[in-house]
């Protein structure tokens, strides 16, 4: 398992801003447009980054938009990132939290993790060894996106309880069954199956779940057993590892801790990033 390989469960979350690279906000000869020198800067930040906290992390997590704002160049950088991340020995996690109806979620389901038919033959999506989807149009919009999944062997994380301060105003509120965020691991707990893992234990049906509001997380374990959580909100949020025993409940591997702007941010990522993942193994035993 990748994770006890590495000693490591921090996914390394790039988020890269094109105003606020540093030194890396240089010219660069041959390019022509803003966006194309943009994209370059940010994919030659985002190689840096890798190379220094990369041997401390297990994955890195793209968040597909701050590609996506500079249009075709953002995406050419996204591929490029996603390969060093894999020659760096990294699962990709493509954060684009995805979600729409059947039709429109398959189409995710092949952008992020599979392929589509042409009459040229099959056309490959970003390839990610797991993406993050949004479960709130329902089950039927989830389905199409985990079979995506299934059929690449990959996974789904999807929205349950998020860390920005705003999560509280829906996904807190109260039905005659519980809050919302139980319905939403609810609903991840029963495609759990659908992606189970070698040995039963873990899925690759997963849970975003914020570190922001820890009172949470024993109850979340407690409906989904079998979910690996990814956990953001450490760091600069304000979120704490000491915080999050309650999901590694199941092992180890139960859970990624993801961090962004507290390791690509710092002076030395590789620093942070060795900080923070000997502060999480030190808890998830």
């Amino acid at each position: 398992m990748l994770v006890e390989e590495r000693r490591s469960q921090i996914c390394l979350g790039l988020d890269p801003d094109p105003a606020r690279l540093g030194r890396f906000t240089i010219e660069f000869d041959g390019l022509g447009s803003a966006a194309e020198k943009a994209a370059e800067a940010v994919t030659e930040h985002s190689r840096w980054v890798i190379e220094s906290a990369g041997p401390a992390c297990v994955a890195v997590k793209p968040q597909l938009a701050c590609f996506e704002r500079l249009g075709s160049p953002g995406w050419r950088a996204l591929e490029d990132v996603c390969k060093l991340a894999r020659a760096a020995g990294l699962l990709v996690v493509a954060d684009g939290k995805r979600g729409d109806v059947p039709v429109s979620a398959k189409a995710y389901g092949q952008a992020m993790v599979g392929q589509t038919s042409s009459p040229w033959g099959e056309a490959d999506g970003l390839g990610a060894d797991a993406f993050t989807a949004n479960p709130l149009l329902g089950a039927d919009a989830l389905e199409p996106m985990v079979a995506a999944a299934e059929a690449a062997g990959a996974g789904v994380f999807a929205l349950v309880r998020t860390s920005n301060p705003g999560a509280a105003d829906v996904q807190d509120l109260q039905t005659p069954d519980g809050p919302v965020h139980e319905h939403l691991a609810r609903m991840v707990d029963s495609f759990s199956g659908r992606l189970a893992g070698t040995d039963g234990k873990l899925s690759g049906m997963g849970a975003v779940v914020g570190a922001t509001a820890p009172e949470h997380i024993a109850r979340l374990r407690d409906l989904m057993p079998r979910a690996m959580f990814l956990i953001p909100g450490v760091g600069a949020q304000g979120g704490k590892p000491e915080d999050l025993g309650a999901a590694f409940a199941p092992g180890r591997a139960a859970a990624l801790i993801a961090a962004s702007r507290s390791i690509a941010g710092a002076d030395d990522p590789g620093a942070a990033a060795e900080d923070l993942r000997q502060a999480v193994w030190a808890i998830s035993g």
